[in-house]
């Protein structure tokens, strides 16, 4: 049976070992994190471990992601933030690097400088042993780019973000362009509105997630079904024990798994 995740901390309330023991009994068996700081990661490690979930991958830092763009060093460190992440999965073996290419509707035009700095974390991360997966944002131009300029790296892939699709670029959809590059997902829902990116638990919002199971299953995708649910990003589960929350997030991706695999 396909694997199925939740990230780290989805809500707060639990120190980490009783998080992960929580999930691990609600039968999720993956995980997802951001890069912890190099002390955090024997802990993690050790954790995770301890409760049989798969430490598949982290996600990399993206405040400052339009400096690396631009001439300059901001550019530059934050090619060296990205190198970093890339240490952190090697140290931690965890296998996928999910990296966004841009933020905000006003990203930076694709550069030289910014292909440069790409091109050496693309083969850095080959060198390590890391997959890189790119995420769609908002912008289609640059993900695009991304996926012809690294065709030949086999450990290039894509990471689909259901909920950036309904909220960042409606009408738009990605597994038609990109899903024979699916290396890993950030499932979520929203409620539409534009550029509200609310991390829903699936089925909460309006996201057609029969559209979604439809492309998954054409897409011949056999991995992990993750969740990216964030529960303060949406009023809905204020008054939630975090308890609670895991075992409505836990039945939902079973719902979607069923979906998927039935």
């Amino acid at each position: 049976m396909r694997r199925i995740g939740i990230q780290i901390y989805a809500k707060t309330g639990m120190d980490l070992e009783a998080y992960v023991k929580k999930i691990s009994e609600l039968g999720f068996n993956a995980t997802f994190t951001g890069v912890p700081a190099a002390d955090r990661i024997p802990v993690f490690a050790r954790v995770l471990k301890k409760y049989g979930i798969f430490w598949e991958s982290m996600h990399a830092p993206f405040d400052g992601i339009n400096s690396i763009w631009r001439q300059g060093e901001e550019g530059d460190n934050m090619l060296g933030r990205l190198t970093d992440a890339v240490d952190a999965c090697a140290t931690a073996a965890v296998p996928i690097l999910v990296v966004h290419l841009s933020s905000g509707r006003t990203p930076p035009s694709i550069t030289d400088i910014g292909r440069e700095r790409f091109a050496k974390l693309v083969d850095y991360a080959g060198e390590k042993g890391v997959k890189v997966a790119f995420e769609n944002q908002r912008m289609l131009g640059n993900i695009a780019w991304a996926f012809e300029a690294f065709a030949d790296a086999p450990h290039v892939g894509f990471c689909y973000d259901t909920g950036h699709e309904n909220c960042f670029t409606p009408g738009r959809e990605y597994m038609p362009l990109f899903g024979k590059k699916l290396i890993f997902t950030h499932i979520h829902d929203n409620t539409g509105v534009f550029n509200k990116d609310e991390h829903m638990i699936p089925f909460d919002g309006n996201l057609d997630f029969d559209r979604v199971v439809r492309q998954l299953k054409e897409s011949g995708y056999q991995g992990t079904l993750m969740l990216e649910v964030i529960a303060n990003h949406s009023d809905l589960y204020d008054d939630m024990a975090c308890e609670t929350y895991l075992e409505k997030a836990a039945a939902a991706i079973k719902r979607l798994r069923d979906m998927v695999d039935g």
